[in-house]
C-alpha cells in the first residue's frame, strides 16, 4: 500500500513547531541584539547563532521524522549509557565548560552543547522502552517499577552535580508521569511523590542561594537589588507591553535593564514588545502541540509509541510551565529555557528533535487508521 508525504505528516505539529521557532528567531534578534553588542559582540551575534542551530536542527529534523520510531527500542539501553557518560563529561578540564560557576557543558571546537538537555529526551525513550516491556508485571513495585528508576535516580544526581536543580525536577516529574501512564498502582505513585517532593525541598533548601531564589520569588520587591532583581525587570516589561505591547523592536527593558534577555526571559520580551497578542500567538502553539501530542500517545497501539509520546509531550510542558512561571514571579526562577523560543542550540535542537519523533509516532497512527478504513471499504 503506498501513503503520500502529505497525506501522511501531521502538518498541524509539524508546522505550529516551524512557527514557534521562525518566531523565536525573530524574537532572540530583538531581545539580543544589544546585549551582544555591548559584550563586544556584532548586532547579530545571537541570532546567527540560534539561525545555525535551526538549519542545521532542520536538516535532521526532516529525517529522524520519518525514522520509526519503533527502532529507538534498540538503542534505548546505548543512549541512557551515552547521556550518563556525556554528563560526566562536562567535569572533564579543558573539555567542560563552566558558567557562572555551573558546569553544564561541553565545549567542542566552537560549539558549546548542554548534556543535560539531550538527557531530557534519552530517559523518555529509555522508560518507555523499559516500562513497555514490564506491563505483565507492572503492579509488582520491584520487579516492574523500581529498577528504571535506580537509572534515574544515577541521571538526577549527576544533573544536581553540575548544579542544575530546574532540569533534575522536570526529569522527576516526567519520570512520574510516566510511570502514571505506564499502569503502576495508586500508592507506588502516591509513595514515590512523597519520595521525590522530600528530595526537592531537602535539595531546594540546602544551599542558600537556592533558598533565596525561594524566598525572592514570593516578595521580588524586597530583594530588588537582589535576588529579586531579574523577577522585578520581567514584571516592568509585562506591564510595558500591555494589551497590544510597545511594538517590535521597543522593548527599554531589554536595554540592559533585564539580564541576557534573549535566554530565559524572553517571554517578557515577547510581552513587552507584542503584548497580550504575542503571548496569546506563543500560548495557541503550545496549546497545538500539547493537544496534538497527548491525541498522539493516546491513538498509538503501541504501548512503547504511547509511552514516548506522552513523554515527550510532558518534557515539552513541563518546561513551559516552569519558564512562564519563572518570568511571572508563580514559580521560582529554576534556568528552564522556554522550548523553541529561548536562546540556546542544545535547547532548540532537543526540542525540534523531538517533536521530529513525535511527528513519526503521528505518521503511523495515520497508517494504520488509512489502512482499517480502506479495509473496511474493501470487506463493504
Amino acid at each position: 500500500m503506498k501513503y503520500s508525504f502529505t497525506r501522511d505528516n501531521d502538518w498541524l505539529l509539524i508546522i505550529t513547531t516551524l512557527l514557534l521557532c521562525i518566531f523565536g528567531l525573530v524574537m532572540v534578534y530583538s531581545a539580543s541584539y544589544v546585549w551582544a553588542f555591548d559584550h563586544g559582540n556584532s548586532f547579530s551575534h545571537f541570532f546567527l547563532r540560534q539561525l545555525m542551530w535551526f538549519v542545521l536542527t532542520l536538516l535532521i529534523f526532516f529525517v529522524v521524522m520519518h525514522f520509526p520510531y519503533k527502532y529507538y527500542r534498540k538503542f534505548s539501553v546505548a543512549i541512557i549509557f551515552v547521556s550518563i557518560i556525556a554528563l560526566l563529561l562536562v567535569h572533564v578540564p579543558g573539555l567542560g565548560a563552566e558558567v557562572y560557576g555551573a558546569k553544564r557543558w561541553i565545549r567542542i571546537g566552537p560549539l558549546t552543547i548542554q548534556p543535560s538537555e539531550f538527557v531530557k529526551v534519552g530517559i523518555i525513550i529509555y522508560l518507555a522502552h523499559v516500562y513497555s516491556k514490564k506491563q505483565s508485571y507492572i503492579n509488582d513495585f520491584v520487579k516492574g517499577v523500581m529498577p528504571p528508576l535506580v537509572i534515574v535516580g544515577i541521571v538526577f544526581s549527576l544533573i544536581m552535580l553540575q548544579p542544575d536543580l530546574g532540569t533534575a525536577t522536570s526529569i522527576l516529574l516526567v519520570t512520574g508521569l510516566l510511570v502514571f501512564f505506564s499502569g503502576a498502582k495508586m500508592r507506588h505513585l502516591i509513595g514515590l511523590g512523597t519520595v521525590g517532593g522530600t528530595i526537592f525541598i531537602i535539595l531546594a533548601t540546602s544551599q542558600e542561594y537556592r533558598l533565596q531564589r525561594l524566598t525572592s520569588f514570593l516578595d521580588p520587591f524586597a530583594y530588588a537589588s537582589e535576588t529579586g532583581y531579574q523577577l522585578v525587570q520581567s514584571y516592568i516589561a509585562i506591564a510595558h507591553g500591555g494589551l497590544t505591547g510597545a511594538g517590535l523592536g521597543q522593548s527599554i527593558q531589554k536595554l540592559l535593564y533585564l539580564p541576557e534577555p534573549h535566554t530565559d526571559f524572553i517571554l517578557a520580551i515577547i510581552a513587552e514588545e507584542l503584548g497580550i497578542f504575542g503571548v496569546g500567538f506563543v500560548f495557541l502553539c503550545f496549546s497545538i502541540i500539547f493537544f496534538r501530542g497527548v491525541m498522539i500517545g493516546t491513538r498509538c497501539k503501541s504501548v512503547f509509541g504511547s509511552l514516548l509520546a506522552f513523554g515527550i509531550v510532558f518534557q515539552v510542558g513541563v518546561q513551559v510551565i516552569f519558564n512562564v512561571g519563572a518570568v511571572t514571579g508563580l514559580l521560582p526562577i529554576t534556568g528552564i529555557p522556554l522550548p523553541f523560543l529561548s536562546y540556546g542550540g542544545s535547547s532548540l535542537m532537543v526540542s525540534l528533535l523531538s517533536i521530529a519523533i513525535l511527528a513519526n509516532i503521528s505518521k503511523y497512527n495515520i497508517r494504520q487508521r488509512h489502512a482499517a478504513n480502506e479495509e473496511q471499504t474493501v470487506s463493504a
